[in-house]
Formats: structure tokens, sequence, C-alpha cells
């Protein structure tokens, strides 16, 4: 009986204590918290930087759910150094601001281990309401004592994650160990925002291969059981994440966030806490808050931003107005972050003070683009209203800010105004820019929104509908153009209406619209590709539309990444094709892709090389005469990174010349596609002067040829006025921001411009009498190219953030003056019977700023690592310059150097930053590699929270330290080139390939005076074209030479397949040097490079060039001297270039040239041969070779280290190698079309062979019947039309 009683006893207590955590709303909990963050490479003697934060934690119910939260005795440390030699330090001011917020009490509801709504202050920021979110979070844990492991999604801060809990029971304390694992990889809402990267393609295949970010969460808690619910006694967090800018898999910078909690006590509340009015701040998750103000490489005081603003900016306008101040690029930021936090009306002040001002209002204008939010539209729609601005300052304007505009639905909707405003009608391009721009606007929308509403783009379908309605072809195509900015999926059916085969009606519109409409659903296609896969397949089927239209649709289905299915209904259509440049363009870009290596056409590539196989037999072998597509890329899985550069040419059988050409290219960067820069140019105007054909044409691409297509471009004027002869556009991000019509009234103005016969109204003649008078003109424009920005929470409530910014200060300032002797009276004409003297100084470079931060940024307080790179260019110049055209001579005075500058540098480091804004001009930057680094000792391994020695990672480091300074002088003209350089790396094995870009970098070219011989006053330049007699000497020069090279010839030649071709061509070589010897030669030019002294006789080098006139055979002679006092330096060269047609060769070619150097160029010589040659039967074939007699010893040691770097090259090309004993003095190549798109190769060097056969290359055939021949069963007509 008393067992049972014991029994039942037991039970009962049982069932009064609870694990699922909750709190006595009666009680008082005390608790005392640590949270602290380190970012470094988590290496030893790399420095590091951190964040501590200490206080104590009180817990108050006010009721059943609410409770208050109290934090006192706050204490915030920063570290700066490396760990174990530096520590943490106290920073009061700071802590004493986050204490006097954190003084007022904070409430929050709390029922079963889960917190629903935080309320304070309305005084409190979101910076110190999350870190309390930090310290909640602690509490929030869901308690299952059914199940010891369990899944489930839920609230964190991190947002709304999936969390993995396992669970384990003290046996003996009853105590509950409760473990939680984050994926922050499988988040439904994930608290982290991306800024700057709306434009760039997210690139899924690529995160398969590899990540840039990686992050992983873990808290342990201990809970004990009681009557009212689980209490969490003591609990750990420890969040990790790992970042790079290439894949995590080769070495990363490191962020460590720990905290703990422990239970100090519990006691009864014995009176009621007091509190003020409270605001609700939202639940457990973070809140970010505007990020665009907190730049996180810097940190100012932004109390009264507006008279600071207007004195950065005067003083950045005063210190770059002739040349470009490198030490002030970066004060740049500083007036992006003060424009962006001051009111509208600070802007409002800055204008009217700068106005009136050129040089400061051109400043402010360029810089106040970065507000990017509903400020700048205000202050846009005031000058345009006021028409205060020029059209190009409106333009310049408006272009940036909209690409830096926060793309929400407000201003969105605030930018339509824009479109209807009078004066962004006033001027053509401003207009075209208005358009185009709130495009753009209008797809980094829609990538933040989806689905992305359709009245965001309706003023532009109706924009594209009236001018359907109209029939107005201009604005037809403005409207397609900002279609296909915007990307909108909802924009399709009013760009069906536009195409020929899909619309609902017949349209009968002209091609330029037609390609417009067609490109206008290039960024659809990876938002609703199935429907542009319809379009595009349609339009590319259909075989009565012009060539260029199907050609356009076939690249914008492949954009959409077509399946295997659609790419065979492509391949079985072109075997029915019967027009050739249909056939040739899409081959070439199939069997282009097929070798494409980026991830993201990885299942494309499989697709397209099984179309290739099917198409080669019949297709394989079509010319470049034809329309082609190119695409040349890499991609590297270390970096995560690659290029592409696309070159498309789209021609028609009825024009000569091609109808569009397009380049694009494109950045593969950690798992997104930037497409960084599209060109294209429209010759539509132009083809109609070819439609009627080519008179005397034979395709030969002759002299005749090129004649023949002059005389027709000479009838331009009989083209229609209101029809462009050239187009063309320029796109950025994959966003078209230009595009411009050349008609025939614009051409005519240029030609009559610069016609000799144009008088004082030739805008030419005012230019030549501004500089008459002296011409004094500058310019600086800053762009901040690139603000990219990833922002996550942390689970201590503090933002981790990974920011690029890319800015560019670029400068030119140029002073002229210039003379016209006798001066101009009555027409341009005039100045070729003038003498002209020009005098100019001047400058052009820029500064090129980059910033790489990875850490914690506030408005409080930084803490991170930082990695900044300056790239500034500097080219001043002087000169004096003469040129008198009647004797057709030109002379150019440069003043020696006497000082050195630098012109180019590139310098890098990588720093542990502490900032607070307590004592901003205080920051801490501390290289992360010291300088007194010694790789030749063990290292202890330091964890980067703990200073304590673990012997269990002890790890051996590499160092590099190269230093480097490399000059070419010149003791003639007084002045050397210097090339600098300095690295300091320190890295492990398992850190590649960051560790190539950690470390103090510096790179410098400089030019440097040199202690001449002789003092030089003026470097003196000369160049005349007047044929001129040669001296005797000169005259004997050419004598020896030609001996020389006849020498030579009889000596050198290539390798023939027989020996009576080898004796036929050696004899035709011999021919034509006696041919030489015989004729006269004569003077081209000459140019001199004398350094001048007003004391000493000039000294430096002369030139002249020879020709000598000889049917078939062109000769040319140069001779360089060195001018001076007991000098016969010279180097002599005789070339010639032979082209023979005959029955037995096709199209042979042969160039030889032979160098001789030294005393009257006896010193040393060199022959060099190559020649071309196609025998029927054979493939074209190209051989060359080098044969020396004497060189200098410098000279054949660079061969020979050459020589020894070519198998290690060849191999990673695919080079085979043969030992064998070649010639001493003599390395040959020979090149061979094996086909049409492969090359046999092979080098003959003296010690060894390498060849390869069958390297790929793009290579056309050299005759159209090969054509006709690999097109099986095929004939084509002269339009390129093929019957079967």
């Amino acid at each position: 009986m008393q067992g049972l009683l014991c029994c039942f006893l037991a039970l009962a207590t049982c069932q009064s204590v609870r694990y699922e955590l909750s709190l006595n709303p009666k009680k008082t909990y005390e608790y005392r918290y640590e949270g602290v963050v380190n970012f470094g490479l988590g290496m030893p003697n790399l420095a590091e930087s951190g964040v501590r934060m200490t206080c104590k934690v009180n817990i108050t119910g006010v009721s059943a759910q609410t409770f208050v939260l109290k934090i006192s005795n706050l204490a915030f440390e920063e570290f700066n150094g490396v760990p174990g030699k530096n520590s943490f330090t106290a920073s009061p001011k700071l802590s004493q601001r986050i204490a006097a917020q954190l003084v007022k009490p904070i409430m929050f509801d709390y029922a079963s281990g889960h917190i629903s709504d935080i309320r304070a202050s309305a005084d409190v920021s979101d910076t110190v309401v999350n870190i309390v979110r930090g310290i909640l979070g602690f509490f929030q844990v869901t308690v299952k004592t059914t199940q010891r492991i369990y899944e489930l999604e839920e609230v964190s801060i991190h947002g709304k994650c999936q969390s993995s809990y396992a669970t384990e029971e003290n046996k003996e304390t009853k105590d509950m160990t409760i473990t939680q694992v984050v994926d922050l990889s499988n988040c439904r809402e994930k608290a982290a925002v991306y800024r700057g990267m709306a434009t760039a393609v997210l690139d899924h295949v690529a995160k398969q291969r590899g990540e840039s970010v990686v992050s992983s969460v873990r808290y342990v808690y201990t809970v004990k059981p009681t009557a009212e619910g689980g209490l969490i006694t003591k609990a750990h967090g420890l969040e990790r994440q790992y970042f790079t800018p290439f894949n995590v898999k080769g070495g990363t910078f490191k962020m460590q966030a720990t905290k703990d909690i422990v239970l100090l006590s519990e006691s009864d509340t014995e009176r009621a806490v007091m509190f003020g009015p409270v605001e609700s701040k939202g639940n457990l998750v973070y809140k970010f808050v505007d990020s665009k103000v907190n730049i996180p490489v810097l940190m100012q005081n932004l109390d009264d931003p507006v008279p600071k603003a207007i004195a950065l900016i005067k003083r950045l306008a005063d210190v770059n107005s002739y040349q470009i101040d490198v030490a002030t690029s970066d004060d740049t930021l500083k007036v992006y972050q003060l424009l962006r936090v001051m009111p509208y009306e600070g802007l409002e002040q800055m204008w009217r003070q700068f106005k009136g001002n050129e040089e400061y209002r051109r400043w402010f204008l360029d810089m106040i683009v970065e507000v990017g939010d509903a400020r700048i539209l205000k202050f846009l729609e005031a000058r345009f209203q006021a028409a205060e601005l020029s059209a190009s300052e409106a333009l310049q304007t408006f272009l940036l800010s909209m690409n830096h505009l926060d793309p929400i639905p407000e201003l969105v909707e605030m930018a339509k105004m824009f479109l209807n405003m009078p004066f962004t009608k006033s001027n053509t391009y401003l207009w075209h820019t208005v358009v185009l721009s709130y495009g753009s606007l209008v797809y980094k929308h829609c990538a933040y929104y989806t689905p992305c509403p359709v009245d965001a783009v309706q003023p532009l379908l109706d924009m594209a509908l009236e001018a359907l309605k109209n029939g107005n072809d201009t604005d037809m195509v403005l409207a397609m153009k900002a279609l296909g900015n915007a990307g909108h999926p909802g924009s399709i059916k009013t760009i069906m209406r536009f195409l020929p085969g899909v619309a609902a009606t017949a349209v009968d519109l002209p091609p330029r619209v037609l390609s417009a409409a067609v490109q206008s659903m290039r960024l659809i296609a990876a938002r609703d590709p199935h429907s542009v896969q319809d379009i595009s397949m349609t339009l590319f089927l259909q075989k009565n539309l012009p060539a260029e239209i199907r050609m356009l649709a076939f690249m914008v289905l492949f954009d959409t990444k077509p399946s295997m299915a659609l790419v065979s209904t492509v391949t079985s259509h072109l075997q029915q094709e019967d027009d050739l440049h249909i056939v040739s363009f899409t081959y070439s870009y199939l069997k282009s892709m097929a070798r494409s290596s980026t991830p993201d056409n990885h299942f494309l590539v499989t697709a397209c090389n099984m179309a290739v196989k099917i198409l080669a037999p019949k297709y394989g072998r079509l010319t470049y005469h034809y329309s082609k597509a190119v695409r040349m890329d890499w991609f590297n899985d270390d970096f995560l990174m690659g290029t592409v550069s696309e070159v498309f040419m789209l021609r028609s059988a009825t024009n000569f010349f091609p109808t569009e050409i397009m380049m694009k290219g494109k950045f593969h960067f950690i798992g997104r596609i930037l497409q960084l820069l599209e060109l294209g140019i429209r010759a539509e105007g132009i083809q109609e002067l070819f439609r009627s054909g080519i008179p005397s044409f034979r395709g030969d691409l002759s002299y005749n040829d090129l004649q023949a297509v002059l005389d027709v471009l000479k009838n331009w004027e009989i083209l229609p006025s209101d029809r462009p002869l050239i187009s063309a556009f320029a796109r950025a991000s994959g966003q078209e921001w230009f595009f411009a019509d050349m008609n025939r009234d614009f051409l005519q103005y240029i030609i009559r411009a610069v016609s000799p016969a144009a008088g004082k109204e030739s805008p030419v003649w005012e230019v030549i009498e501004s500089l008459k008078k002296g011409v004094s003109w500058h310019k600086t424009k800053m762009f901040l190219i690139f603000e990219v920005r990833y922002i996550q929470a942390t689970t201590v409530g503090l933002p981790v953030e990974i920011s690029k910014y890319y800015g560019s200060l670029n400068g030119i300032s140029v002073n002229a003056k210039a003379a016209v002797s006798p001066p101009l009276t009555e027409h341009l004409g005039q100045l070729l019977t003038s003498d002209v003297t020009l005098e100019s100084d001047g400058f052009v470079g820029y500064s090129k700023d980059f910033f790489l931060y990875y850490g914690i940024n506030t408005e409080l307080f930084q803490s991170g690592t930082e990695v900044k790179a300056k790239i500034p260019l500097n080219i001043p110049w002087r000169f004096s310059a003469k040129i008198n055209i009647p004797k057709k001579k030109f002379e150019l005075d440069i003043p020696a150097c006497k000082q050195e500058f630098e012109v180019l540098s590139v310098s890098s480091n990588v720093y542990a930053v502490s900032r607070n804004i307590e004592e901003p001009t205080m920051d801490k930057m501390t290289p992360m590699m010291p300088k007194d680094i010694d790789s030749n000792h063990e290292i202890v391994h330091m964890d980067p929270s703990v200073v304590r020695p673990e012997s269990d990672q002890m790890m051996k480091t590499n160092t590099w330290h190269p230093l480097t300074k490399m000059c070419a002088e010149s003791n003639i003209y007084g002045a050397g080139l210097c090339v600098e350089s300095e690295l300091r790396r320190q890295y492990y094995h398992e850190e590649y390939p960051l560790y190539y870009f950690l470390g103090y970098t510096h790179f410098a070219v400089k030019v440097a005076p040199v202690q001449g011989k002789k003092p030089v006053d003026k470097i003196h330049f000369e160049v005349n074209v007047s044929p001129s007699r040669h001296p005797t000497s000169a005259y004997q020069v050419l004598q020896t030479l030609r001996k020389l090279s006849q020498e030579a010839t009889q000596q050198v030649h290539l390798s023939s397949d027989s020996a009576s071709s080898a004796r036929g061509s050696n004899h035709s070589r011999r021919d034509s040097t006696v041919e030489s010897l015989d004729s006269t030669p004569e003077a081209l030019f000459t140019v001199k490079a004398l350094a001048m002294s007003s004391s000493e006789k000039p000294e430096g080098y002369d030139a002249a060039m020879y020709y000598t006139h000889e049917a078939n055979v062109k000769n040319s002679q140069m001779i360089v001297s060195q001018v001076g006092e007991d000098t016969n330096w010279k180097m002599c060269m005789d070339t010639n270039w032979k082209m023979c047609m005959d029955t037995t060769v096709s199209g042979h070619a042969r160039a030889q040239a032979h160098i001789a150097w030294g005393a009257e160029c006896q010193s040393y010589e060199m022959s060099m041969t190559a020649a071309t040659g196609h025998l029927p039967g054979a493939m074209p074939t190209l051989k060359a070779k080098v044969h020396w007699t004497r060189i200098p010893e410098s000279l054949a040691e660079i061969g020979r280290r050459v020589e020894s770097y070519i198998p290690g090259i060849g191999f990673l090309l695919g080079f085979n190698q043969e030992p064998e004993r070649n010639a001493k003095q003599e390395v040959s190549a020979s090149v061979v079309a094996a086909s049409a798109d492969s090359l046999d190769v092979k080098i003959r060097l003296p010690e060894y062979t390498v060849y390869r056969k069958a390297m790929p290359f793009p290579l056309p055939p050299a005759t159209s019947d090969e054509v006709q021949r690999g097109t099986t069963n095929t004939t084509r007509d002269g339009l390129g039309h093929a019957y079967q």
C-alpha cells in the first residue's frame, strides 16, 4: 500500500511539471547576456575585427501573455587587431548611447515559447530593437516531449525558416538539453535584402557548382521543467558564415557570431512595472533600416548635412579643376551619404546656391542622382517644369537618377509624370532617354515584385498602340525598345500586334519596326519562356519574312533556353531551309553554343551538339560570305567567374551590306549573369542603294570590288530624307539607353561642314576661330558605377552586410591656341595652302575606387573586413605642333622630362576595420596581413573569439613578398619608363584561390627624368611625307641592304612539296631581287626623333621609308639611323610582298623581310619569310620561317627562355611534342586548314617540334566551289537562295 502511494505521488509530480517554455507573469527573471561577432580569415597572425556586448536582462510579467524587458549594465567593446596579441577595448561613449535607448522598457507578447509582438517607445531605433530581438530569440523555442527529433517551419530572427530539433533529458537533474539547427538555405521568408542586382540574371546552375555565401546556425538550450512550464537556465547560440567573392570551396572570409544567456535569479515581482507609451515594432523577424543611408565603408556625423555637403562639393570641384586629386576621390561617397540623409528642402537650397556657378552646378547634378528616392523625382520635376536644365544636363541627370532609383511601387507610379511633360519632348534624345529609362525602371520593379502589376507598364503599352494606330514608324520603334527594356510579361499581347503571322490582324510594317518588336521580347524570354518560344518559333518558320527578322527570332528563341525537343524541331526545319543565310546563321549559332562552357547553357549544349552533328554534313562548309553568329566564352569553377563575347552578322540574299551587326559581352559572377555592353548597327537605308545590285562586282573582295561599292555609295543623295541611312543602339546591363538614326539630311550637314568650299557658316570655321583666340576647357564627372549590397540578419540582431562599391572620378582639361598663316578669309580649302601652329597643354585621367566590405554595418558602428583598391591614371601633356600642309611636313616639340610623375598605378589592401559614430574620425583600419611576417616557423592557430592556443591546429604558413622595379631609360632623350610592383601574400593550401587577392598590392608605371650625356631642352619629332631624293650615303646603304637581302633569300626559303617547286620559288625570288637592284627607290616619308639643346648638337634617331615600283611585287626598305657624334649605328629592313595567280596555285602569296642592324647595318641580321598557297586537291596552307645569322646575346637569351616555356604551354593547349633536332638558327611553323573549322599546326624549334592535329578554329574555306560541294544536293543562285 505504501509503495502504491509513492507511485501515485511520483505520477502526480510528473504531470505537474512541463517542458514547454513559459514565463510566470508574477515573477521577475534576471539573466546575464553576452553577444560577440568576429570577422577575419580565421588564420594565425592575421588581423581580425569584432564587437562584444554584455548586459543584464530583466524580464517581468505584466499580464498572462505580456512581459517587459529591461536592460542594464550594458557594455560595448570593440576588437581590432591580431588574436592573441590584442584584446577587446571598451567604447564607453557608444555604450552610453545604446544604453540610453535600452533603459526604456520594451514589451513583448509571449505564449507557449513563441514571441508574437514587440513594442517599444517611438524614439527607440530599429537598430536597438533588432539587438533586443537577438536577445529574445533565445526564448523562441518549440518544445515537443512526444518526439526526440523533429522538424518544423517557424519564425525566428532570420525569417520563416526550417528548423531541426533534437532533445535529450538528463535523468538526474531532469533538465532537458535542446539542440536546434536553423537551415538558412531553406527559408520561405528570409530576413535578407539584395540591392543593386536587379538587372543581373540569376544563374541557378552556377549556384549548384558553388556558393559564395554559406551560413549555419545552431542553438543549444538547457531547460528546467517547472509547474508553469519550461524555464531556460542557460543557452548558447552559434552562427557561422563563410563568404568569398569566388567559390567557398576555395577559401573564405569568416564571420562567427555567438551569444550566451545564463539565468542569474528568479524572484517574485514586488511591484508593477511602469512604462510610457509604446508602439508596435513587429515580431521577432529582423527589421531592416534604411540601408541606402548607412554606407558601410565610411562613417561620419550626419547632423546638419546641408552645409557639410556644400563645403565638400566646393572642395571637390576646386581641387579637381585641372587634374584629378586622387586623395579626394573617396570623399564622393561622403557627399552621397549626406545627400541621402538631407530633406528635400536641403536639395533645393543647394540648387539655389550652385546653379549660378557652372562648375559647382555640374558637380551637384552629377551627385544628386544617388539620392535614389522620391526626393530626386520631385527635384527633377521642379527643374523640368521650370526648364532650368539644358537638354544635355536633363538627359544625363535623368538617366542616372532612374538607373539608381529604388524601384518601389510608389516611385514607379510617380515616375510616370515625366512621360507627359512638355519639357521631356523638347529634345529628341531627351525624350528617348525618358521613355527608355522608364522601361528600365519597370524591369527592376518587376525583379522585386512578382507578379508584376500591368499598371507599371501600361503607359508604354498605350504609347505602342497609339503609334501603331497612327502608323508612325519612329514612335513604334521607340515604344518597342522601351517595352524591351521593361521585359514585362504583360506586354506580350501588345507586341504580338506588331508581328506578322502572330497578330490577330495582318500587319505590314517596315523591317526596322519588326526588328525592334522581335528584340523587345529578349528580356521577357527569361520571365515567360513558353509564350516567347511560341511566338519566336512561329516567326522563324515563316519563310516569307525578311531573313534578318527570322534570325532575330531565332536568337530570342535561344534566349529562352529551349528544350532538346524544341532544338530538334528547329534542326528538322533547317534541313528543308532554302535561304542559305538563315542556314548559315543558325548553324554557326548552334555550333558556337555547342562549345559553350558557361553553367547557364549546361543543358542546351547537349541539344546543340546533336543538332550540329545532324546538320554538319550538309551545311558544315558555308563561308563567311553568309550570315554568321560567333560566340566565345569561358568559365572557371574555382572563381565562379566567366565571360562571354558574341558577335552576330545578319545579312540577306538581296544585299551586299550586312543588314544588322550586333556585339554582346556578358560577365558571369557568383551565380549571376551581368550583361555588360551591347552595341548594334543597322544599315537599312544604305541597303536600298544596293537592292538593284552592284555593277562590276565580282565577289572576290579585290580593289575593283571596293571601287564598285564606292561608286554605288555616291548615289546616297537619292535616298528619301525620312528614312535613316544607319541606325545604332547601345545597351548596358541588358537595358537600351541610347539609339540614334542618321538620315540623309544629317549626312549632308556633316559633308558640307567639312567641305573645302565651306565658308564662315561652317561649324569647323567657328572652331578654328575659337582656337585662334585661345581655348580653355575642362570637365570632371563622377560615376558611382555600381553599388551592390546583400544584407542578412545575424543571430545577435546585427546585420551582416556584403557590399561592393565601384566609383570613377574622370577628368579632362585642355588649353589650346592656334595660328593659321596666311589666315582664312573665304573658305576652309585655304587650309590646304596654310601653315598651322598649335600650342596645347592639358590633362586626362581618372581615379577608380573599388570597395568590398564584409561585416556589421549600422548607423551606430561598423566592424568587419574591407578590401580597398584604387586605380589612378594621370596623363599630362604639353606640346607645340607645326603643320606645313603644302610641304606635307609635321613637327612636334615636347618639353624635356624634368620631374617624375606616375602614369598609372594599382593599389589595394585588405583591412580589419572598426568604426563608431561617437568617434567617426578615429576609425581603426588594421592591414589584415602585418608587415613583419615570418614564414619559417610554426604558428599556433587561434579561434577568432578565443585567444587560447590550440596545439592540435598547428599550421605552417606560406608567405610571398616579391618586390620588383624595372626601368627602360634613354640617355639620349633624358627620360625613362619604370614599372614597379610589390605584393605581400600569406596563404594556406586550402585557401585557393582567395589568397591570390588578399594582402598588399601595388603596381605603378612612372615616367622619370634620366641623367643624360648632354642636357635636353626639348624632344623634337618631325614627319615629312614629301618624296625626296636620298643622299649618296643612303643610296650606298640601300645597295648594301639589297645585296644582303639577296644573299639571305638564296639561303632561306620555305619548304615546298617538291624540289622542283622549291627551285622555281627560289628562282622567282632571285628575279625579283635583280629587278629591285635595277630600280630607283624613292623616299615615301622620313621620321625624326631628336633631343634638342640650345648649346649642343641634336641627338636621336631618324628613319626613312623607301618604296620601289615593280610589277606584281611590292618592295619597301626602311633605314633607321642614330644621329649624333661618333656613331654609325643603323638598322636596315628590306621587305617585299608578292601575290601570284596562275593555273596551278590558287591565291599564292609570299612575303619576306630581312633585318640588319648595328654598325652600318653589319653587326646582326635576321630574315623572316611567310607564304600561303592552295594547290588543287589540297587544303589552304600558311608557312612561316624565322632565320638568324647573328643576333645579340640578350635577344638569344630571351629566345631560349621562350623556348623553355613552349612545351608546358603547348601541353595545356593540347599539343604533342617530338624531341627531334632541327635547324640550329631557325624557327618554322606551318598551319594547314584541315577542315572548315579545324587546323593542323606544326612548330619546329631547334631542339624539338610541337604539333596538334584538328585544332578547332573558325576558318572559312577559300573558294565558293567548295561550299557547293559541301552542300549536298544543293545548288545556289546569285542571291543566296538554295534549291533542292
